[in-house]
């Protein structure tokens, strides 16, 4: 009989995406992150915070760690009602909500501080909703920080250096192009796979930020870090509309009041990170470069400049860059 139950467990675990045990709610939340990483961090603090404020009504549910599946995976069981939340990259959000891409472009922010006035903004509260027509509604932006290229064989110090290498990127049109701008081979992998895809040759290089870079131990594989900090692509908390239409009035606003004391939380908790991550891949042997970003600007202005032709997207672009 208990062999059973385990075999059960699972099947349960993807069907019961907001489930009710007596007078207490459970929504259950999938992500891709190891628990040491940041993201994970603020997604607990949530936890905690939805508990307190609902005195124990309503409960979040982590799964880490691809538990229930890829990126792409748990957005299509958000999608059915199957999970009540997520998170996902900007970049991934590009498929629901087209304009959200316009987070992602290469040195549209002006820096850290910029890129949290944009997301805090009715401009950034705005795209969160954009992908509800696909049953999908963002809840806030965690700090993902600023992503780079790492290579196994070649440092990077200008765009040159990257002709001819095969970079992994998510599964982004904007990522694609901003790695064909620079001179590289766009490899389009699932995270989970990466490592051994490194190992293996399949790819010569990816991008991230350093606290990724460092817990998915990436940075054993590749010895060369460049930060030249293209974009900086955040990681949007998503709940299914499903689960969300769910909640009664109050429950949502406990849930978003939590969700947004998570993403203060877990941005101070990113800067830690950030410089403790290359500390400890600089320590293991991984050679730090910092280069000239001026020559990575000026190679990939194109794509900021091909959305002329587009009425909406280069307004919005033009409302992101006049955010003070």
């Amino acid at each position: 009989m208990t062999k059973r139950k385990n075999l059960l467990l699972p099947i349960l675990i993807l069907f019961l995406g907001c489930a009710k045990i007596s007078d207490t709610k459970f929504l259950k939340l999938a992500h891709g992150l190891e628990v040491s990483h940041p993201v994970h961090k603020g997604m607990e603090f949530m936890a905690e915070r939805l508990a307190e404020k609902s005195g124990g009504k309503l409960q979040i549910e982590i799964y880490p760690a691809q538990q229930l599946g890829t990126e792409r995976q748990a957005l299509e069981l958000l999608q059915i009602g199957s999970l009540a939340m997520s998170k996902t990259s900007g970049a991934v959000m590009e498929s629901f909500a087209p304009k959200i891409k316009a987070l992602s472009l290469p040195y549209v922010f002006k820096g850290r501080e910029h890129a949290y006035r944009v997301q805090d903004s009715k401009v950034g509260k705005d795209l969160l909703l954009q992908s509800e027509q696909f049953w999908l509604r963002g809840l806030g932006y965690f700090d993902a920080g600023q992503r780079s290229f790492y290579t196994k064989d070649r440092p990077i110090n200008s765009p040159k250096d990257l002709e001819g290498l095969k970079i992994r990127v998510q599964e982004s049109v904007m990522a694609m192009n901003l790695v064909r701008s620079l001179g590289g081979a766009p490899t389009p992998i699932s995270w989970g796979e990466l490592y051994t895809a490194l190992q293996q040759g399949v790819v010569d290089g990816a991008e991230n930020n350093p606290p990724s870079f460092y817990s998915s131990r990436h940075y054993e594989v590749c010895k060369y870090y460049s930060l030249n900090e293209h974009t900086a692509v955040p990681d949007i908390l998503v709940i299914g509309t499903v689960a969300w239409n769910r909640l009664s009035t109050q429950e949502q606003t406990w849930l978003q009041e939590a969700a947004d004391e998570a993403i203060t939380f877990q941005r101070k908790l990113w800067v830690e990170a950030e410089q403790e991550a290359l500390d400890a891949v600089e320590a293991a042997g991984v050679t730090i470069i910092r280069p000239d970003k001026s020559t990575f600007m000026a190679k990939t202005k194109g794509l900021l400049e091909e959305y002329k032709d587009d009425k909406e997207m280069f307004e919005l672009i033009q409302k992101i860059q006049a955010i003070d």
